[in-house]
């Protein structure tokens, strides 16, 4: 009658457990045959669920650090990227050229000589030249933006990515975003709009500068919904590689067909391009690249707004620009955004209990 409890015991790998758990766990054996198999099905339950919590489920808690902590540090690298353009060693087309040509030029190698390099199959070599043009036309656009207006005006509509990101994986994506993204995305922007100023949200200008900042953010928020799509399949480095292979020919073609200067930029010139290729392009979309392989693409997107308080910081040190405590307030609120779309539960259900209750 009872012969079957050790082989049964020995299948669920229950062996482990403390006294207790392993008497309750016989017990439910011995009451089996009784016919009350909710009871074992209960023990069972309870004991399999406890073996899951204390070995499985800890691990993507422990996972979860590292890609935002790559994201943390890519987002430090890429905010000095607006300061080293507005000095304006290059034309805005050549600056974006040498930015991924340089990162190309030190990756390629590494890549190759270590064997980290694997061919993707064919949809996802496509998505990832895909991925090197959007990117190339993003930082363009953005250059020419940033020098024929300002930093602060480029930053901050580029930075609208997030919503179209937002709509985007709302229209063609599983899983929608959640509501917490909305409603940090609202508190975000609300905080961008605060930090620049409302009089300089007023006062901006429809012109040339303006719509490419736009289409900046819009390249952007295609970028990163096709590269997390992409990643899924495609390695970082393997990525990196194609997307910035597809990046330099596209510009250089570019640059040449506009009989843009490849040369003659000086000492200072040439460093600001090998710093805008090795920090703001490489060790940044490392970093991000990986956290896009690990997070969400909304959430990597809006995290990617406070860009603009650490330009502001950097900018106050190394330019002597000025932080007011409305820039303050206005980061603080904007960061404030961004971690509400950390939060796994849904603020919305959270009041609705608490309305419920009072």
């Amino acid at each position: 009658m009872y012969s079957g409890i050790l082989p049964n015991f020995r299948r669920h790998n229950l062996g482990n457990f403390g006294v207790k758990q392993s008497l309750f766990y016989l017990c439910a054996q011995i009451v089996a045959p009784i016919r009350n198999t909710h009871f074992e099905h209960i023990a069972k339950t309870a004991l399999i669920s406890h073996h899951i919590r204390g070995n499985t489920l800890n691990k993507p808690q422990m996972q979860n650090g590292k890609p935002r902590l790559a994201l943390a540090g890519g987002i430090l690298c890429i905010s000095i990227f607006p300061i080293l353009v507005k000095l304006e060693t290059a034309p805005a087309l050549i600056s974006a050229f040498y930015r991924m040509a340089f990162a190309f030029a030190v990756l390629a190698p590494f890549t190759i000589f270590s064997n980290k390099f694997k061919l993707p199959r064919h949809p996802y070599l496509l998505l990832a030249i895909l991925c090197g043009i959007l990117f190339g036309s993003d930082v363009a656009v953005w250059n020419i933006s940033i020098q024929e207006s300002s930093a602060t005006q480029a930053t901050l509509l580029t930075n609208l990515s997030p919503v179209w990101v937002g709509i985007a994986s709302f229209l063609f994506l599983t899983p929608k975003p959640k509501s917490n993204f909305w409603i940090g995305t609202t508190v975000a922007i609300f905080g961008m709009v605060m930090f620049v100023g409302f009089h300089f949200i007023a006062q901006l200008n429809f012109d040339r500068a303006f719509l490419f900042a736009i289409l900046s953010g819009v390249l952007y928020a295609a970028y990163m919904l096709i590269s997390k799509r992409t990643l899924e399949k495609v390695s970082v480095f393997s990525f990196m590689f194609i997307s910035l292979m597809a990046s330099s020919v596209y510009l250089g073609v570019l640059c040449f067909w506009l009989d843009q200067p490849f040369t003659g930029f000086g000492v200072g010139g040439w460093s600001n391009l090998v710093v805008q290729a090795v920090v703001c392009q490489l060790a940044a979309w490392f970093l991000i690249s990986y956290a896009t392989q690990n997070m969400r693409a909304t959430r990597v997107s809006l995290s990617l707004l406070g860009q603009a308080v650490l330009t502001a910081i950097i900018a106050y040190f190394f330019l002597s620009e000025d932080i007011t405590m409305q820039m303050v307030f206005g980061g603080v609120i904007l960061l404030f955004g961004i971690r509400i779309t950390f939060i796994d539960t849904s603020l919305l259900k959270f009041s609705k209990k608490r309305s419920s209750h009072s």
